[in-house]
């Protein structure tokens, strides 16, 4: 076991301590030096009062009008008026170049294109945001101004605005490290339409820490966030912040305590540098504990299908097969930020490779769970199942004497979430004791809120007569040969096997002793290949939890 007091680690600049309030006109938020590759936020970000040409070389506004701006951007508002009536384009939806004689002379504007239609959503915010930033960023503009009009239909236009420009400023772990000092933007402003605009700031910044760090690990590339090199990062990560780190490693403790993960581990154990890792994060809140979330997430740091390999160009993308284990890293990284009280959050990734070998396991074997399940593994490619099924079973152990636990998985599970749902949303499924607080509705409404959708599923007795073992050797079975894309209820059944192979069924709605358990299937939500990890659902997990208002 490994605790997180090392001293031979590197120091990652405390986030909170770059987080203040100016007694002036503006706040400030800093994140530490670009040339520290384990950045927050590499440039100064403010809330401003007034525009300031000598500090900003670019004013970007995105609006779903031209009309209600404030005071200070009202000029600007003249001219895009003056141009729309030469090109309806201007006001459409579109992103538009303009040189002024203003404060600031660079201007694009951003129209969000239509809102109030049936399936308009936030993301207009959002898509704009990138669109126009894009645009700067391409000019060559480091200094950036962004305005966000008050939205009287979306109340979180602003956090998502925000969101947006910080994530099209990300820069890659790995281009940090190939290029020091790579940054595409040196300061970030963001004018007051808001009266909380100095907390919406603050809070955005911290969610971004997080979602960096989910980013770094789940793209990076299966040789640079390899299980060993994962550990290296999230002890950095977390240096001297008030989280608790224990590892495990070793095929022989895997053995005993996550056979399942185990059997995932047996090839790729042959190699080193390719080992797994069991990571225990928790942090525990001042004050009396009122709420304990238990997460469990999906690690696999490269998935080439093991012995069911993945053929006709399948395999290309799979580094990005541990956004689960990221994201919740990413979660974790923001509450070392936000330090919430009463509140208790655990979380177990599990980062394995699942490689090829004369070692790999292999469709037809029975492994028998930590709960004792007789697990008959029908296809390789199936592995975070397996992976993720023995930390359940230690969560669920140690949810029995939690306060008000509430267990989670989440993974990039099945190619089945992408099928049923599209890019760009995640699924949500649950049993019975999280559906009694309707948990799933919970979190889709606050998904919806911040530009990160659920879709909410539901587990039927279909999914759990199909893991049902087929004979007397298995309790049940892993998965079938087909692909979860081509298999009816693809991505719900796994959810059935994660819960009898961990012994959640015994806790189920018809138990004297009942858990919350829902489970995440974020595959649709991570983008395609070659694509940008998101770091969802960081943020609509943020606002369920109470870390932000």
């Amino acid at each position: 076991m490994k605790k997180s007091n090392s001293t031979s680690l590197a120091i990652l600049l405390v986030l909170a301590s770059c987080i203040k309030n100016n007694i002036a006109k503006s706040s400030k938020t800093r994140g530490p030096s670009h040339k520290n590759t384990l950045v927050t936020l590499d440039f100064d970000c403010q809330v401003v009062d007034e525009l300031d040409g000598d500090k900003y070389d670019a004013l970007i506004v995105v609006s779903e009008a031209i009309t209600g701006w404030p005071v200070q951007v009202k000029p600007y508002a003249t001219i895009i008026r003056e141009a729309a009536k030469a090109d309806t384009k201007v006001a459409d939806g579109t992103v538009n170049v303009f040189f002024t004689n203003e404060k600031i002379k660079w201007m694009v504007f951003a129209h969000t294109g239509p809102v109030n239609r049936d399936y308009d959503d936030v993301r207009r915010y959002d898509d704009a945001v990138v669109k126009a930033v894009t645009r700067a960023h391409g000019s060559g503009k480091k200094n950036l101004l962004l305005v966000i009009p008050k939205s009287e239909l979306f109340s979180e236009a602003l956090t998502v605005s925000l969101l947006a420009a910080f994530e099209t400023l990300y820069v890659p772990l790995e281009v940090r490290e190939a290029f020091t000092g790579r940054v595409k933007a040196e300061k970030f402003g963001v004018l007051r339409t808001h009266k909380h605009a100095d907390r919406i700031l603050r809070d955005a910044v911290i969610l971004e820490h997080g979602r960096i760090i989910a980013r770094d690990i789940g793209g990076s590339d299966p040789e640079r966030m390899a299980p060993p090199r994962v550990e290296d990062h999230i002890f950095k990560v977390f240096h001297n912040k008030k989280i608790t780190i224990n590892v495990t490693s070793g095929h022989d403790n895997f053995k005993r305590d996550f056979p399942l993960l185990a059997a995932v581990d047996r090839a790729a154990n042959r190699i080193p540098r390719h080992r797994g890792r069991l990571i225990h994060l928790e942090y525990t809140g001042e004050g009396e504990i009122k709420n304990t979330y238990l997460f469990v997430g999906k690690g696999i740091t490269y998935d080439t299908g093991g012995a069911d390999v993945k053929a006709g160009g399948h395999m290309a993308g799979m580094h990005r097969d541990k956004c689960g284990a990221a994201t919740i890293t990413g979660l974790m990284a923001s509450i070392a930020e936000f330090m919430p009280k009463g509140v208790k959050v655990v979380a177990r990734l599990a980062f394995v490779r699942n490689s090829i070998g004369a070692d790999a396991y292999v469709a037809d074997e029975i492994v028998t769970s930590k709960a004792g399940v007789r697990v008959r593994v029908g296809n390789t490619d199936a592995e975070g199942r397996m992976v993720m099924a023995d930390p359940l079973f230690h969560s669920r152990q140690q949810a029995l004497n939690e306060v008000n636990p509430h267990l989670m998985t989440v993974a990039t599970l099945t190619g089945h979430a992408v099928r049923a749902v599209g890019e760009g949303y995640s699924i949500i499924l649950e049993n019975k004791p999280a559906q009694k607080i309707k948990f799933a509705e919970r979190i889709q409404e606050a998904g919806h809120e911040l530009a990160e959708p659920f879709e909410i599923s539901t587990l039927r007795r279909e999914d759990f007569d199909f893991i049902a073992g087929r004979n007397e050797y298995e309790d049940i079975l892993q998965a079938n040969n087909d692909p979860s894309s081509a298999t009816p209820r693809g991505h719900q059944y796994p959810a059935a096997f994660l819960t009898v192979s961990s012994g959640l069924d015994k806790h189920g709605g018809d138990s004297n002793k009942p858990l919350k358990y829902s489970h995440m299937d974020i595959a649709g939500s991570e983008g395609g290949f070659p694509g940008m990890p998101t770091g969802t659902p960081i943020v609509a997990l943020a606002k369920i939890m109470d870390l932000i208002e």
